[in-house]
């Protein structure tokens, strides 16, 4: 099938819409940040740098680290960035741009998410970093695709959806998994646990400035859901969009996040810079094994 250019939207210079990337600029390891500064630190690492591209908050550099090839991508904030970074990363893995079909040879990448988190309890201190095993996508973005029920954890969904007595209003919220290869290579230098995606830093997490909650209770819900001994231990904004928009497309992806606040403990920590830095050079010694 030929995807109308309606659909799959290429640039005059051959790149693809929103990322401004050509399929030969991405490399098969993809680390992906929320914020293009950070895209700038982890392109430090490189020994040299191949590909410098930027259009809105989607940078994107490539290098080498040796003989390994790493892309960084930023995101900027929320779901619905990512489906538009995931969808056009995959693209450029798997479409033949001349022909606007998808390639007879799958191409996986490899993604992972480095971000920053608010933990829920108070035995997870500040500066931890968080491996999400599982995330919980309540942006409601992975409802729109057709094979949703075919990654979603349905058992831990319907226990969640119980146990927090879930806003009709709201999206169904999905449970996807990390790719198991990601949560492995982490095993024992990380906390482990369930991460919620919210569609939003305030009242999706449960934060109140002026506007009340629809729920009052929310965020002491989502505190104390546990299945099979697994805990929610923190919320973010982009890594329940990334593990089940990969999962659908075939390809590896998880998230790791610093933890800047404490929401249990009312702790925050607005000079982060070296805790996620120090996050950064974990992942890249891991990736690059």
């Amino acid at each position: 099938m030929v995807i109308p250019s309606s659909e799959l939207i290429i640039n005059a210079d051959g790149s693809i819409f929103h990322l401004h990337l050509r399929p030969e600029d991405i490399a098969d390891t993809i680390i992906l940040v929320g914020d293009p500064a950070r895209a700038d630190m982890i392109a430090g690492y490189f020994d040299k740098i191949e590909v410098e591209k930027a259009n809105r908050e989607f940078v994107t550099k490539t290098g080498h680290i040796g003989k390994h090839r790493l892309s960084v991508v930023s995101t900027g904030i929320g779901a619905d960035n990512i489906d538009i970074v995931m969808t056009e990363l995959d693209a450029l893995a798997n479409v033949d741009f001349t022909s606007r079909t998808v390639k007879r040879e799958h191409r996986s990448l490899r993604i992972l998410r480095l971000g920053t988190s608010g933990a829920l309890h108070g035995d997870i201190p500040l500066g931890s970093i968080i491996m999400s095993d599982i995330s919980v996508g309540c942006d409601g973005l992975l409802n729109f695709y057709a094979g949703r029920d075919s990654v979603g954890l349905k058992a831990m969904e319907k226990a969640f959806v119980e146990h927090t007595n879930w806003n009709k209003r709201l999206a169904d919220p999905y449970f996807v998994p990390a790719s198991e290869t990601f949560v492995n290579l982490f095993d024992k230098d990380v906390i482990h646990g369930i991460t919620v995606s919210a569609p939003g830093f305030y009242g999706p997490q449960g934060r109140v400035v002026r506007l009340g909650l629809t729920d009052p209770d929310f965020l002491s819900k989502i505190e104390s859901f546990t299945y099979n001994d697994m805990r929610i231990t923190n919320f973010e904004m982009e890594g329940a969009a990334i593990a089940g928009l990969s999962l659908l497309l075939g390809h590896q992806a998880a998230t790791i996040c610093t933890v800047i606040a404490n929401r249990y403990l009312s702790e925050m920590n607005t000079d982060y810079k070296e805790s996620v830095k120090k996050m950064a050079e974990q992942a890249i010694e891991k990736l690059i094994r």
